[in-house]
């Protein structure tokens, strides 16, 4: 009876989604592709091929959800600190990216089997839409957070493409750390500092208003 209770157990324990995606990131590192097919990667798992379409309806879309939970982890983690609310929306952004990569360092063999078969994560491939998806809505609360306190101006047709212009700049980070072979990944570190210091003066009141609220003048002086 304790036999086949252990028996049970065990078997259960394999059906599990994490032990599914476990052996799946396994199988990618050891191989650098996708298995031949889900029934074969279940054979060899020793659990019947629905109890993989339970948690994903392809490789690809197991995919998507592993980067997905990668960056729900972080916005979670970041959500549960009582802290982080009082940052500003700068300091919410720097943040988010140094705790997401915490998460991508203690996963970067996987992480570079998938990024090495694209060289731009700005085209959003199957595995990266989930994230992307994640990604935009935290930077837009992100940024309507910048609007309300003044960090971030108001710019009409502008401000609403934000969210995609911080996509873009999450997929030159990607790529930047991927490449990245210094101690720690200090490079990335200093790339995320000093780019998104950079959007913010970019997004912020200042040289660029001045530009428009001239050009509007100069316009506008014409016109009368």
């Amino acid at each position: 009876m304790e036999k086949a209770k252990k028996s049970s157990r065990k078997q259960a324990e394999k059906n599990s989604a994490e032990a599914i995606t476990q052996a799946y990131v396994e199988y990618l590192l050891l191989h650098g592709k996708q298995p031949a097919t889900v029934y074969r990667f279940c054979h060899d798992l020793g659990i019947p091929e629905e109890n993989f379409y339970q948690l994903a309806g392809s490789f690809t879309a197991l995919e998507q959800l592993i980067w997905g939970n990668f960056i729900r982890q972080t916005t979670q983690r970041l959500d549960n600190d009582n802290e982080f609310e009082n940052f500003t929306a700068r300091e919410k952004l720097l943040a988010f990216y140094f705790t997401l990569l915490e998460t991508l360092k203690a996963n970067r063999s996987f992480c570079l089997v998938m990024l090495n078969r694209h060289d731009r994560p700005e085209a959003v491939p199957g595995f990266l839409k989930t994230y992307k998806t994640v990604f935009e809505e935290f930077a837009g609360r992100i940024l309507q957070d910048g609007k309300a306190t003044g960090e971030v101006a108001l710019r009409p047709f502008i401000d609403k493409r934000y969210p995609q212009l911080f996509w873009l700049h999450m997929g030159m980070t990607l790529l930047f750390w991927k490449d990245d072979d210094s101690i720690g990944f200090e490079k990335t570190d200093a790339f995320i500092e000093k780019s998104v210091n950079l959007a913010f003066d970019l997004i912020g009141k200042g040289a660029i208003d001045t530009a428009i609220d001239f050009g509007k003048f100069l316009y506008q002086s014409r016109m009368n």
